[in-house]
């Protein structure tokens, strides 16, 4: 039997733009500039959330960012555990990441599992110089002691609900949801 869930909208467009906006600034801030910076998108929401903040970081600094993305399907500690075959995706991180720091950027942090495999799977391509994170939103819960550096919204949720990042680029209206 399919139970239909609630959804209730937590964040709009608009507030989606001012989030990421407010990131890149404090991007560049913390950064003093954006020089040795590098955003790496983790599969699939996150490499949206990237290219969007290297655009605003753009118009702030006039420095175009380097974007890659990450694919963390091989790294994640739950493989044996599912029952379907994961999709391999393409990792592409057309930069040399030993040196640079590299703001690993996704949409919802929750467990923190995921940073740390995408964690993982960074350092097997070099050595950065530092690793931050960039999340759209976090939603508390964290079974592993990741934090991020820089937060969209901090959003107190229950565990058995979820929440949904959906954006344009995956052919949806921009909005962040959490379904009950």
């Amino acid at each position: 039997m399919d139970v239909k869930k609630a959804e209730r909208t937590v964040m709009d467009a608009q507030e989606i733009t001012r989030a990421l906006t407010r990131v890149a600034h404090e991007i560049s801030e913390r950064s003093h500039g954006v020089e040795s910076v590098a955003l790496v998108g983790i599969r699939s929401g996150g490499v949206h959330l990237a290219n969007r903040l290297a655009a605003r970081l753009k118009e702030i600094e006039g420095v175009a960012v380097p974007v890659g993305t990450l694919d963390i399907t091989l790294y994640r500690d739950d493989l044996n555990a599912r029952k379907e075959q994961p999709v391999l995706r393409k990792t592409e991180i057309p930069f040399d990441i030993t040196d640079l720091k590299i703001i690993l950027v996704d949409d919802v942090l929750f467990t923190g599992r995921t940073i740390r495999a995408a964690m993982d799977g960074l350092m097997d391509l070099g050595r950065p110089a530092e690793i931050q994170l960039a999340v759209l939103v976090d939603r508390g819960h964290r079974q592993l002691p990741i934090k991020a550096t820089y937060v969209g919204k901090n959003l107190p949720t229950a565990l058995e609900q979820t929440v949904e990042v959906f954006l344009e680029e995956g052919g949806e209206p921009d909005r962040v949801v959490i379904l009950t």
